[in-house]
């Protein structure tokens, strides 16, 4: 196992804690020197709060660690390809690079419905390489959706 299958897994914990907490199965952790600063996962259904995403929980837990909003030498592994929300939140956090596991068709802000990091004028663009163990994400991912579908139908 490689270094970023390493932390992706670290972020697929992360994801199986909100799987079990019925939230999106999303994973994050943030990694500086070969470290991981912060770890975090889904909260907006349990915390009736709609910027609880892994990725900003797990920016506000580095920056405490840093005590610095800037997170310049860190990087980020999440499960899932970041929203607009939480893509605008690494461009000015400073995260050096993101590594997401599957790209999101409906919301994705790094390259599958639009790409925040390319595609504007911003003043800092986050690197960013997809695929880091996206089966095992995706697979996740799919489960959460199944199994969420089977307890629909069996309340109905």
């Amino acid at each position: 196992m490689n270094e970023h299958e390493h932390f992706m897994n670290e972020a697929l914990k992360q994801a199986k804690k909100a799987y079990n907490k019925l939230e999106v199965p999303v994973g994050a952790v943030i990694v500086k020197n070969g470290t991981i600063i912060a770890r975090a996962y889904n909260q907006k259904e349990t915390k009736f709060d709609t910027t609880k995403h892994a990725e900003i929980l797990a920016i506000q837990k580095a920056s405490k660690k840093l005590n610095s909003w800037r997170l310049t030498g860190c990087d980020m592994y999440v499960t899932l390809e970041p929203c607009t929300m939480c893509a605008g939140a690494i461009i000015q956090a400073r995260l050096r690079k993101v590594y997401f596991g599957v790209p999101d068709e409906k919301t994705g802000a790094i390259g599958s419905v639009l790409n925040l990091f390319e595609d504007y004028k911003f003043n800092h663009k986050p690197e960013f390489e997809q695929g880091i163990l996206e089966n095992k994400c995706k697979n996740l991912l799919q489960d959460f959706f199944k199994d969420l579908r089977k307890a629909k139908k069996k309340k109905n």
